[in-house]
């Protein structure tokens, strides 16, 4: 003989389709799904209400059941990187309507109904498509972006698809959804706190309370302070110690930070440039503001300051390592006065601090040529030229001013990137007192040229 199985019943045929079209299993009614169903509510659509600028990262987050605050920091960053992010949001916002509307943008553009949100998604397609041409040759860039869009592509499907059902869905959601176990009605004429009569002292014949659920509570007179005088007062309890958060290790970790930013200075200053030493003691704070703040995630806190103050010092790191390495840590005020051609040197230098240099003495020669430089890392460079000596020019300052003789405008006008090629002839307008090849480098100050007038 063989066993047979028991009769599906109608009830229990009709639950399973229920569930199977609910939920979309195939195999019933359910396969095809009916307008209103979750999985009609999975088609990609911009929100509207939880918009920050066009809705499309608000509707991805809500397609892909995430937060949308990934996507916004994912597409910024494939924005500035490769121009696919602002590629992306633009045709996204023109090409999808809102969840409660048909029409898109790029349809009421076409149609002539040109308004502020159609022109403003073109706009980001366009500079996003820009953007996109000029990086073609940066294979770096484009890896990078290729590798972010692929990861975020992949978040937004595993989470898309991790709410799917269990291998069997029909018999978890029957026994969730089964009525409760049935109880049997109450008793007529049984006890009731209205129709058992209350004594005064305040209790009562019979059971207090409904006729469902727990049994009443004793409830025992106490008089008040209009019977017998002062009322009595329950005891109250205690408040239980609140527990204790995490010490605050904030300050230590800025006074660490100091400690080791004047230490690795310290030990610097004399022998290295003022670059070498500035960046020595900033990395080091920065190493302990780093550590500060790694080991707050296990032991103790530290707040915003200390993370606001490693941002600030991670910058003036980066600002010391583009000074120039001939500045040096010591202030220095130099005069150079050679009195003849030959006590000129080929190469004049200072560190920190300023340098003059007068040739006004020096007589080259007719059809003679002087070669020198001056190099100045940080502050003022002051050269006298002879009086009736031709000059060729070459100076540059990295952040400054030129100052020549012929500038009417004597103020200071700093810039960066200050570079003049000129020649200087003298004001008799001869050439018998030669040539000097002149080639000045500041840092950062100033470089003033002047000649002199005897």
């Amino acid at each position: 003989m063989t066993d047979q199985q028991p009769a599906e019943t109608e009830t229990e045929a009709a639950i399973r389709d229920a569930l199977r079209a609910a939920h979309g299993v195939p195999g019933g009614p359910a396969d095809v799904p009916e307008p209103g169903l979750p999985a009609e509510e999975r088609k990609f659509r911009r929100d509207r209400r939880q918009r920050k600028l066009g809705g499309v990262c608000a509707g991805l987050g809500r397609h892909c059941d995430m937060d949308p605050v990934i996507f916004r920091i994912g597409l910024a960053v494939l924005a500035i990187t490769s121009g696919l992010g602002l590629v992306f949001y633009g045709f996204a916002w023109l090409f999808t309507p809102y969840e409660d509307e048909e029409e898109n943008e790029a349809r009421r553009l076409l149609s002539g109904r040109v308004d502020g949100q159609a022109l403003t998604a073109v706009l980001f397609a366009l500079v996003g498509c820009g953007v996109f041409l000029t990086l073609l040759n940066n294979g770096g860039a484009l890896t990078f972006a290729a590798v972010l869009a692929l990861l975020l592509a992949g978040a937004g499907y595993w989470s898309q698809q991790r709410d799917t059902l269990d291998p069997d869905p029909v018999a978890a959601q029957a026994a969730a959804d089964a009525p409760p176990e049935a109880k049997a009605p109450p008793v007529a004429g049984g006890p009731s706190w209205w129709r058992d009569p209350i004594i005064k002292d305040g209790t009562h014949d019979g059971i207090s309370g409904y006729f469902w659920g727990p049994q009443g509570l004793h409830v025992e007179y106490q008089p008040t302070g209009h019977h017998q005088g002062v009322p009595r007062k329950a005891a109250v309890p205690p408040p239980a110690p609140k527990p204790r958060g995490p010490r605050w290790i904030g300050g230590w970790v800025f006074l660490f930070a100091l400690l080791a930013g004047g230490l690795g200075t310290g030990l610097t200053w004399e022998d290295q440039p003022l670059g070498t030493t500035l960046q020595v003691g900033l990395a080091c704070a920065l190493a302990v503001f780093g550590t500060g703040i790694a080991v707050s995630a296990f032991l103790g806190r530290t707040g915003a300051g200390s993370i606001v103050l490693a941002v600030l010092t991670a910058g003036l790191l980066a600002g010391a390592a583009a000074l120039p390495d001939n500045i040096t840590t010591h202030y220095a005020r130099t005069d150079w006065i050679p009195a003849a051609a030959a006590d000129v040197r080929p190469h004049y230098e200072v560190g920190l601090g300023t340098g003059t240099l007068d040739l006004s003495k020096v007589d080259v020669g007719k059809d003679r040529t002087l070669k020198t430089s001056v190099e100045v890392g940080a502050g003022d460079l002051r050269v006298v030229l002879p009086k009736d000596a031709t000059v060729r020019l070459d100076a540059e300052v990295g952040v400054g001013d030129i100052v020549l003789p012929d500038d009417k405008n004597k103020d200071l006008d700093i810039a960066p990137g200050r570079e003049k090629k000129v020649t200087l002839r003298p004001p008799s307008g001869g050439s018998g007192g030669g040539t000097i090849d002149l080639r000045l480098e500041v840092g950062v100050g100033q470089a003033k040229v002047t000649r002199a007038t005897s």
